[in-house]
C-alpha cells in the first residue's frame, strides 16, 4: 500500500461514519458523485467505464481476500500459542495439586515464629464481634459511590467495555463501522493502553491500572466492527478496580470470581488462592486458620520438648 492511498483514509473514514447504511450506502454516494459532478460515464464509451470499474474491483477484491487470509492466520497463530499456555498453566495446576498445601516449618522458621508470638501477645485484642462490625462499616464508606461490576467482573462504559479474571484483562471497542486491521491503531506498555482508529483521536488512552505482560498481550479485529483486547496482568492475585486510571472505579468487594476457575490458575497462584479459601471457611466454622493452626503446633510441639518448664500462667492469643 502506497503513502498515497492511505492519506485519503481518515477522510473516507470520516465518511463511512455518516452511512449507517454500511459499505454499500457510501459505495451508492460515490457513484452518485461520479454521475452528477464528473464526465465519467460520459466521456468515454459506456464499455470503457464498465471495463475501468471491474478491473479495480477485481484488484482490490484480490488484495482484500490476501488481507483477509493472512488475518486469519494471524488469529489461528494466536489461538494456538493461547492454548500452549492454557495447557502448561493446566500443567502447573496439576502438579500444584499433588503438592502439601501447608508447608512443615523448619526449626529455626518455628523458633522466629515464636519470638513473634511472644512479642505480640501482650498487644490488647479487639473483640472479634465489634471489630467485624467495625470493618464493614469502614469497607462500605470506603466503596461508597463505586460501581457494582458487570457479569465479568469488570465495568460496561460509553465507548468499551472490559471483564477479567484473575489471569487477564478483556476489552471490546466497538466501533461503529466495518473496517480492515490496517485502519486499526493499537499500542500498549508495561502500564499505558492506546487504541482506536488510523487518523482519528484515540477511542481508548491512558495509564492502565496495574502492569501487564506486554510480549503476551495481543488483539484482533472482530467480524471487522470491534477491536478486541486481551492483557496478562503481572499480579495474578488483584482484582482491578478499573482499567485505566480515569475510569471510574468499581467495587472490587462484589466481584464474583467464579467465571476464574480455579484449574485455570498457574501453580503458585492456586496455592495461594486454596490456602484463602480454607482459612474463610474455617473462620466461618470458628475454626483456626492455617496460620493460626501452624502457630498452635508449634507452641504444643515446644511445650513437648520442654517438659521442664512451667506453662500453666501463660497466656497465648
Amino acid at each position: 500500500m502506497t503513502d498515497n492511498e492511505e492519506k485519503f483514509d481518515g477522510m473516507f473514514l470520516a465518511m463511512a461514519h455518516q452511512h449507517t447504511g454500511g459499505a454499500i450506502e457510501l459505495v451508492d454516494t460515490f457513484f452518485s458523485f461520479l454521475a452528477r459532478k464528473t464526465d465519467f460515464y460520459t466521456g468515454a464509451p459506456k464499455e470503457t467505464s464498465e471495463k475501468m470499474i471491474l478491473e479495480k474491483f477485481k484488484k482490490y477484491q484480490s488484495v482484500a481476500f490476501a488481507e483477509h487470509d493472512r488475518k486469519k492466520a494471524e488469529y489461528e497463530e494466536m489461538e494456538r500459542r493461547k492454548k500452549e499456555r492454557q495447557k502448561k498453566k493446566e500443567m502447573e495446576a496439576q502438579q500444584a495439586a499433588n503438592e502439601p498445601k501447608i508447608k512443615e516449618l523448619t526449626d529455626d522458621e518455628a523458633k522466629e515464629l515464636e519470638n513473634k508470638i511472644a512479642q505480640g501477645s501482650n498487644t490488647p485484642e479487639t473483640p472479634k464481634d465489634a471489630k467485624a462490625d467495625q470493618d464493614d462499616d469502614e469497607e462500605d464508606e470506603k466503596n461508597k459511590g463505586k460501581l457494582k461490576p458487570n457479569a465479568g467482573n469488570g465495568c460496561d462504559l460509553d465507548k468499551y467495555r472490559w471483564t477479567q479474571t484473575l489471569q487477564e484483562v478483556e476489552v471490546f471497542i466497538p466501533l461503529g463501522i466495518k473496517v480492515k486491521s490496517r485502519d486499526v491503531v493499537v499500542e500498549w506498555g508495561r502500564r499505558s493502553i492506546k487504541a482506536g482508529l488510523r487518523n482519528a483521536t484515540p477511542i481508548l488512552e491512558g495509564e492502565l491500572y496495574n502492569e501487564v505482560k506486554v510480549e503476551e498481550c495481543n488483539w484482533y479485529l472482530d467480524n471487522g466492527t470491534a477491536v478486541v483486547l486481551s492483557l496478562e496482568k503481572i499480579n495474578k492475585m488483584e482484582w482491578w478496580s478499573r482499567l485505566v486510571t480515569t475510569d471510574p472505579e468499581i467495587n472490587t468487594q462484589k466481584v464474583n470470581p467464579e467465571p476464574s476457575k480455579l484449574g485455570d490458575l498457574d501453580g503458585e497462584t492456586r496455592g495461594m488462592v486454596e490456602k484463602m479459601m480454607y482459612d474463610q471457611r474455617q473462620k466461618e466454622m470458628g475454626l483456626p486458620t492455617s496460620d493460626e493452626q501452624k502457630k498452635q503446633d508449634v507452641l504444643k510441639k515446644f511445650m513437648q520438648q520442654h517438659p521442664e518448664m512451667d506453662f500453666s500462667k501463660c497466656k497465648f492469643n
